[in-house]
C-alpha cells in the first residue's frame, strides 16, 4: 500500500555575498500517489525566504514568482527539484546510488534527503524534514560537510574508517563562521568534518537534552576522486522529549 503520508523536504539558499549566511526558502510536500490524477506536489516559499531577501541577493525560488505568498500545486515534479536526481537512464545510475548507499527502489525523495542536490550551477541544497518516532527517537543520514578544511592526517585516518565504525559528535562553540557547529570525529579524536548547518541546531537540541543518548556511524566511504563533499556519509541517531524539530520562524510557510 502507497504510504499516506505526505513528505516533505526542504529548499536551502546560500548567500554568496559578505554573509556566506544558509536560509531556508523553499518546502515540499509530496502526498502519496494512489491517484494517478491527485495534485501531488506542492511548493511554498519559507519565511526564510523573505530573511534571505534583506541580504540583498534573493529574489525567489527559480522558477517561481517573486510573489513569495503564492501557493504552488503540480501533477508533475517541480524542475528545481527534478533536475537535481540523476536519470535512471544514465549507465552509471548505479554507481550514483552506491555511493549515497541507496538501492534502485530508491525514490526522488530518499536521493534528495542524501545527496542534497548540490549544483554548481546555483546557491540551493535540498534537506530533509527531521522527523522523530512516538518515542521521541529520530535518525538523519547525512554527507558531512567541510571535509577540505580537514588536515592531511585527518585525511589519511578517513581512508580507514569502515563501515558501521563508530564516531564521536561534538559541539563546537568556536566555528569561524561565528555560529556553534556540531562537529565530528573519530574515537581518536581526529575531526573529520561537520554536520550540515540546518541540522545543527536540533541535533544540538538533542545532544543536550538526550543525557548521552546520541551516537554516530560510518555508514560509507567513497573513495578519490569523488567530490569532498560526498566522501564520507554518516548517520546519527538520538532523541528529543518535547522539542519540535525544524519549528522555528523561519521554516513557517508563507501560504497557508
Amino acid at each position: 500500500m502507497p504510504d499516506p503520508t505526505p513528505k516533505t523536504l526542504y529548499l536551502g539558499w546560500q548567500d554568496r555575498g559578505l554573509t556566506r549566511a544558509w536560509f531556508p526558502v523553499g518546502r515540499l510536500d509530496v502526498a502519496s500517489d494512489e491517484k494517478e490524477d491527485d495534485e501531488r506536489f506542492r511548493f511554498r516559499h519559507l519565511r526564510g525566504a523573505e530573511a534571505a531577501r534583506e541580504t540583498g541577493g534573493f529574489e525567489s525560488v527559480a522558477g517561481f514568482s517573486p510573489d513569495l505568498s503564492r501557493d504552488y500545486r503540480s501533477h508533475a515534479l517541480f524542475p528545481v527539484f527534478r533536475n537535481r536526481v540523476m536519470s535512471p537512464r544514465r549507465p552509471d545510475y548505479g554507481d550514483y546510488l552506491r555511493r549515497r548507499d541507496l538501492d534502485h527502489t530508491a525514490t526522488f525523495i530518499e536521493i534528495l534527503a542524501v545527496d542534497g542536490g548540490r549544483r554548481v550551477t546555483d546557491f540551493y541544497e535540498v534537506f530533509p524534514k527531521l522527523a522523530k518516532s512516538e518515542d521521541g527517537s529520530f535518525v538523519c543520514r547525512f554527507f558531512v560537510r567541510g571535509f577540505h578544511h580537514t588536515n592531511e592526517n585527518a585525511e589519511r585516518r578517513i581512508e580507514r574508517l569502515r563501515r558501521d565504525e563508530s564516531l564521536q559528535v561534538s559541539v563546537e562553540l568556536t566555528n569561524p563562521t561565528g555560529h556553534p557547529a556540531v562537529q565530528i570525529l573519530t574515537r581518536d579524536y581526529y575531526v573529520v568534518g561537520w554536520a550540515p548547518r540546518y541540522f545543527a541546531h536540533d541535533l544540538m537540541v538533542a545532544m543536550a537534552k538526550s543525557k548521552g543518548e546520541h551516537e554516530a556511524r560510518v555508514v560509507r566511504v567513497n573513495p578519490v576522486p569523488d567530490p569532498s563533499s560526498q566522501r564520507l556519509l554518516i548517520e546519527m541517531k538520538s532523541r528529543w522529549e518535547k522539542h519540535e524539530p525544524m519549528n522555528g520562524r523561519e521554516f513557517e510557510p508563507l501560504a497557508r
